[in-house]
């Protein structure tokens, strides 16, 4: 049986470079030594060579070595002898043990990753997880707020000794649209606050440039007076580096619980920010390059929630939308003559 409790940790719960850079395997060590490597190989790959981020990696490592023990169980011991089959099989009996599809398919594409890596270095003729098909996904649109709910997080969110600070995260993370990774890393000498930019660090190592909002400046500018002058990190944790992932995810869940608002996560308030400039009149194109997104596609998911939340702001308020909307209770055609 495979082991599938190594999984969903948060983001902050191991690094990938101690993964990398420490004797310490993510998989099976008594598998045969060609698996084993190229494994290795694959991850050193994602994160030297990609620039893929450390929870990617880890992520990865943890997908590839429960694969990994699944082959093992079959005595599959070269990458040649993977089948379509395993694959299939290795997949159904993740959903089987109860984890959700989502997270069968984030397992499927690294799988696929990895066999494509082999079969682009010619250590396989042909791809098993090529043609796999992974498991079908409900429809599901990002939740966002109005602008009613963050301003009450904002404004009654943040209390206590950490209230400069939780402000600032709270203004920079819906302000700037920022993956919590990013806020998390933010330094200094990234941040312009007289010209009101910051050099934002992204997916991959790329860079941004995304533009700060006076709230957002004026919250800073406060919580930066209570750093010492050489601080390196916007927001630091212990050890001189930089604040925990998981800090911030408790920063913005103990604000939204004083605001009396549920199920607000930073990643809520990244897609706040891009529904209520889609709601403004930015472009997609401008939104894409705001958000680091690398493709249009990734972006266009927020046009239809936007789109919804309009036609039902103008059905609730327009005088000739018929009855606030709702016709139930007979259509008034005097209305419309």
């Amino acid at each position: 049986m495979i082991d599938l409790e190594t999984e969903n940790f948060p983001e902050d719960a191991i690094s990938s470079e101690n993964y990398v850079e420490s004797d310490t395997k993510c998989y099976n060590t008594s598998m045969h030594d060609t698996i084993a490597s190229s494994v290795d190989a694959y991850l050193e790959q994602l994160k030297f060579s990609r620039g893929a981020s450390d929870h990617t990696v880890v992520n990865y490592a943890v997908d590839l070595a429960q694969f990994c023990e699944y082959l093992e169980t079959l005595d599959i011991r070269k990458p040649g002898d993977i089948m379509h089959a395993h694959v299939r099989s290795f997949l159904r009996e993740v959903v089987g043990f109860g984890y959700a599809r989502s997270t069968a398919a984030r397992k499927l594409s690294s799988i696929k990753g990895w066999t494509s890596y082999l079969k682009e270095r010619g250590e396989i003729q042909s791809d098993p997880a090529s043609g796999v098909r992974g498991p079908r996904l409900p429809g599901k649109l990002p939740r966002a707020m109005t602008s009613e709910e963050v301003n009450r997080l904002i404004e009654v969110g943040p209390e206590g000794l950490n209230k400069t600070r939780d402000r600032a995260v709270l203004e920079l993370l819906y302000g700037c649209g920022l993956r919590v990774a990013e806020a998390a890393g933010l330094e200094w000498d990234q941040v312009d606050l007289g010209e009101r930019w910051i050099r934002v660090r992204g997916k991959g190592n790329k860079e941004r440039m995304v533009p700060v909002g006076r709230c957002a400046v004026e919250a800073l500018r406060d919580w930066r007076q209570t750093l010492d002058p050489g601080e390196r990190f916007v927001f630091p944790g212990e050890a001189s580096g930089p604040v925990a992932v998981r800090t911030l995810h408790r920063v913005v869940a103990r604000a939204a619980k004083r605001a009396g608002l549920a199920e607000v996560t930073p990643h809520v308030l990244r897609h706040s920010f891009a529904t209520h400039m889609l709601e403004h009149g930015a472009s997609l194109r401008v939104l894409q390059e705001l958000l680091g997104h690398e493709s249009l596609v990734t972006t266009q998911r927020y046009l239809k929630i936007t789109a919804e939340q309009l036609k039902k702001s103008y059905l609730e308020a327009h005088p000739r939308a018929v009855n606030g909307g709702d016709d139930s209770e007979g259509n008034d055609d005097t209305l419309c003559t």
